[in-house]
């Protein structure tokens, strides 16, 4: 069994499937290294365009509770649920995942933006990932006009 770990900033847009504003699609692409250097002046990272093919986004987000309903808290945080597809090399390799639990999003200390986190378990893969189970965590914040920037952490282990 071997293991993958990939770090990735996707970016993109989260737009209304619909007339409910509990119901919204995910579309981002990705082509940067992203690494952290500490030194003396503290954590630094730098985010550099990567060689070769874009990794490809796209994700089915329920809100359980809605930005507008009225189970969000007073602070306007609500919980999610999101199943979705990762294809990396123009599509050859992918990896399809859902959420497990809930995910979280919420205000953020920017007044025009909201911030969230959810973990997603790999459900199948194809290509590289044939085979493939793990988990990918997901930290991420969202504009009042629904650009998405998206930070990837996955564990990926394949037979």
């Amino acid at each position: 069994m071997s293991q993958i770990i990939y770090t990735t900033e996707f970016k993109g847009k989260l737009s209304p499937v619909g007339t409910s504003p509990n119901v919204m699609k995910a579309m981002m692409d990705a082509s940067c290294i992203c690494m952290t250097v500490v030194g003396p002046n503290g954590l630094q990272t730098p985010l550099e365009p990567a060689l070769g093919e874009q990794a490809a986004f796209e994700s089915d987000v329920t809100y359980l509770g809605g930005f507008e309903s009225s189970e969000a808290t007073s602070a306007g945080e609500a919980g999610f649920k999101e199943t979705g597809l990762i294809a990396f090399d123009g599509g050859e390799h992918q990896l399809r995942f859902s959420t497990i639990g809930q995910g979280y999003i919420g205000p953020s200390a920017e007044p025009h933006l909201r911030q969230g986190a959810v973990i997603w378990q790999v459900e199948s893969g194809e290509g590289q990932f044939k085979g493939a189970q793990g988990l990918i965590t997901s930290n991420f914040i969202i504009s009042d006009s629904g650009e998405v920037t998206d930070h990837h952490i996955g564990v990926i282990f394949v037979t």
